[in-house]
């Protein structure tokens, strides 16, 4: 029983995939660099040579790690407003091998941050940061939460401390396209009822035909090895329909922040030809 709990607590590939790409933009990409994290690196730990196995590839995956490190920006430089503005929690939906509380805690350590994900990932996660002298500051709560089993992601996040009377932040980049559009909109009612003058960022992958053309092919072959890793694609959305389900939901105001615009924000002045693909995009609404 034991060797089977250990074997639960491991990381999503989805999630570590990520963590590499944030790093090979450091190891691969000429500076500057949009965003600097290795510390997804050693939490991970791959086995020698992840530089070379094909998702990792510099040249052929390059759009798809700029996206990558464009939206953890655009997220950051949102918390880091957002605290300026005295917003004092700050929650991750679905953190996977998120480092901003490692790699910013001039801002983490003015906030309550909560981290919710699976329990494995959580487990795996605990211990990882405190092998590598991290540790879990008071500040910080890895929010365990079993969805598989119908677990009730607010009423764990209240368990953990967060108070529903006061603003926060609350992020998800990666996860719609893995849930059904029911759960996607039965979330964004939930968060519609946070405090005013909380904000919601969260990302949604696009149908194909609004693919810009040149990356439809490299994200149509994502599609097959999601499915084959067991975290099939579900859910596309078009901007007007993400928009009108937030509206719907309850929330005071939304903006799409398209992938264009991050291009533009975090990459226009670059002369190595590195773009973020397109394929995925943002919503900021506030209540």
């Amino acid at each position: 029983m034991a060797d089977e709990q250990k074997q639960n607590e491991v990381p999503d590939s989805t999630a570590v995939r990520v963590a590499l790409w944030r790093a090979m933009h450091v190891q691969a990409d000429q500076p500057p660099h949009v965003l600097k994290d290795e510390i997804g690196l050693q939490l991970a730990t791959p086995d020698e040579g992840w530089q070379r196995r094909p998702d990792m590839d510099p040249r052929s995956t390059s759009g798809f790690r700029a996206a990558i490190v464009a939206r953890a920006r655009f997220i950051e430089d949102l918390v880091a407003e957002q605290a300026g503005h005295g917003i004092t929690q700050y929650v991750v939906l679905g953190a996977g091998l998120d480092t901003f509380a490692q790699r910013r805690p001039e801002i983490a350590s003015r906030l309550r941050v909560f981290e919710i994900d699976q329990p494995g990932t959580q487990a795996w996660k605990r211990q990882r940061l405190i092998e590598l002298g991290y540790g879990i500051p008071d500040w910080l709560r890895l929010v365990p939460v079993d969805f598989e089993a119908g677990g009730d992601w607010w009423e764990q996040l209240s368990d953990a401390g967060f108070d529903p009377g006061r603003p926060a932040v609350v992020v998800s980049t990666g996860v719609t396209m893995y849930l059904t559009k029911d759960v996607t909109a039965a979330t964004l009612r939930r968060l519609a009822g946070l405090a005013p003058g909380s904000t919601l960022a969260m990302t949604f992958m696009l149908p194909t035909e609004l693919v810009d053309d040149a990356d439809r092919p490299a994200l149509e072959a994502t599609k097959p090895r999601a499915q084959a890793a067991g975290t099939p694609f579900i859910s596309f959305y078009a901007p007007q329909e993400m928009l009108a389900l937030v509206h719907d939901a309850g929330f005071k105001e939304a903006q799409h922040v398209s992938g264009t615009v991050l291009a533009e924000r975090y990459f226009a002045d670059r002369t190595d030809g590195l773009r973020p693909s397109s394929g995925e995009d943002l919503l900021v609404a506030t209540t």
